[in-house]
């Protein structure tokens, strides 16, 4: 009888999975999918920018992203957890829309009013519009926020990644047609500001097809409501800031700090923000990832296995982590090639990718162990967590930015990454234990690591480019065999991977 209820509940948790993983695979369609072809765009714009030019359109991007976080203020997670406890969720969409709405409103306003000192302050004070499209971007995509948040509630992925996918080849179509057709029929040059300017006709588009999710606003506000909604985001603002400060700030710390001109700063910011993108397979995985997972997570919490999913949920994380970790950093000569067909400065910053990717990967699994105090709203830990990591990031790259340029950024980011981890870990055990297989984890990520420096010494030796992508494809089989090979039982309960570990018997 107990061996019976055993099964029952595994394959109760491996259904749940399958379902995790199809949404997962929706949201990559449009996150890892879509961006991963914006993110092409990174060859093109280093094909036609030199590295200080680029260090704008990175410096860009990094405000836009610290903006969004000002501009949302935690109210997507605030929908979830708030929806699921009140009888009418249009009214927790309602408020919380209104409320995005109101200080989007102010916060642009504010804005566009010091566009011309925050222009000044990014050394961009030849092109203040730049800052007016910057905010009008984030002001687009918070007020297409909580729609999107209903069609993942909705269990919408097909629509949600329709609708990704059309924001991202409108930037890619907008910007070939401001690139190459712009300059024949205008007789004009190739503008950066053509970057930012197809974003945000993209960011229109995308709040035009989500027109129907937004009728469903009501106009109803709740004000009781939005405060408590936004009692409980208060430390989830600080999360998402500092946890995007972690991402973002060292590009505007390398600009600050670096020891050289303004136009050398900005050269290493370009070459820096071009050979983070490498990175970026393993970031966009966790990003579709965190799209599927997070109401995922909390439709589990009442189910008495929880911990259980939520422990095998990471172990089949961290191994497509290693798995891209390794596609990223066997092919560093190919991927180096293509940063530069015209300008070879990018190819000075190849030596942080690695770096950067494992760090991603700590990243992820930090993500996975932040479920807990989401889940027993004990957010303010998490807000203390992200104090911390900020802390470490600010101070390495204010200290060592002089010294080594560059290579402190990749060195903060694992090292803040890495004690964020831990503290996480440590504290989640206390609160909310989840029976994690740290053996196998760590077991799975020193492989990975292992195989790269296999591959780097052999390719030490050797210069054929081919010989050395050969030697990538049979280290990548290696791991993927002996991750087959150890949990085969496991993959066998998924019926579309039953036919494909059968033959692994070791």
């Amino acid at each position: 009888m107990q061996k019976d209820i055993f099964v029952e509940t595994f394959l109760f948790a491996l259904s749940s999975i399958k379902k995790l993983a199809q949404q997962t695979a929706w949201y990559g369609l449009s996150n890892v999918g879509g961006r991963f072809l914006n993110y092409l765009l990174t060859f093109l714009h280093v094909y036609l920018f030199k590295s200080a030019e680029y260090g704008d359109v990175s410096i860009f991007y990094a405000n836009a992203a610290l903006l969004s976080i000002l501009f949302s203020y935690g109210m997507e997670t605030a929908y979830f957890r708030f929806v699921q406890k009140e009888k009418q969720p249009y009214s927790v969409y309602s408020t919380g829309f209104f409320s995005l709405f109101g200080t989007s409103i102010l916060f642009t306003a504010a804005i566009l009013f010091y566009r011309q000192p925050l222009a000044d302050f990014m050394h961009i004070e030849n092109n203040p519009e730049w800052i007016s499209w910057l905010a009008l971007i984030v002001a687009a995509d918070t007020l297409a926020a909580l729609p999107f948040c209903v069609l993942r509630q909705q269990n919408k992925p097909r629509k949600y990644a329709f609708i990704k996918l059309v924001n991202i080849f409108s930037v890619i179509g907008l910007q070939l047609v401001f690139f190459w057709l712009f300059p024949i029929w205008f007789n004009t040059t190739v503008n950066i500001g053509y970057v930012f300017l197809a974003n945000l006709i993209a960011s229109i588009i995308t709040l035009l097809l989500l027109s129907k999710e937004l009728l469903l606003v009501s106009w109803k506000f709740d004000k009781k409501l939005r405060n408590e909604m936004i009692i409980y985001a208060l430390p989830l603002i600080i999360v998402g800031f500092g946890g995007m400060i972690n991402e973002t700030i060292d590009r505007q710390l390398i600009l600050h700090f670096f020891n050289g001109t303004v136009e050398q700063a900005k050269s290493a910011n370009g070459i820096y923000s071009a050979n983070y993108k490498l990175a970026i397979l393993i970031i966009l995985f966790i990003q579709a990832f965190r799209m599927g997972a997070e109401p995922f997570f909390f439709q589990q919490a009442e189910k008495e296995d929880a911990p259980k999913i939520y422990a095998r949920v990471m172990k089949f994380f961290v191994i497509v982590c290693c798995l891209c970790f390794l596609f990223i950093v066997l092919f560093l000569d190919v991927w180096k090639l293509l940063l530069t067909t015209k300008y070879p400065e990018y190819a000075q910053g190849i030596l942080i990718v690695p770096i950067l990717a494992l760090s991603k990967i700590f990243l992820g699994i930090y993500y996975n162990l932040s479920i807990w105090y989401k889940l027993t709203d004990r957010n303010k830990f998490g807000a203390w967590i992200t104090i911390g990591g900020v802390a470490i990031t600010v101070l390495f790259n204010i200290i060592f930015i002089p010294q080594i340029g560059y290579f402190a950024c990749a060195i903060a980011t694992l090292l803040c990454y890495s004690i964020m981890l831990v503290a996480s870990y440590l504290l989640g055990q206390k609160y909310y234990p989840v029976p994690y297989d740290w053996k196998k984890l760590l077991t799975y990520i020193s492989c990975a690591v292992l195989l790269f420096g296999v591959h780097r010494l052999f390719i030490s030796i050797s210069t054929n480019i081919w010989i050395n992508c050969a030697l990538a494809f049979l280290l990548m089989g290696i791991f993927a065999t002996y991750i087959i090979s150890v949990e085969k039982n496991e993959f066998e309960k998924i019926p579309f991977l039953k036919k494909i570990v059968r033959p692994f018997t070791f």
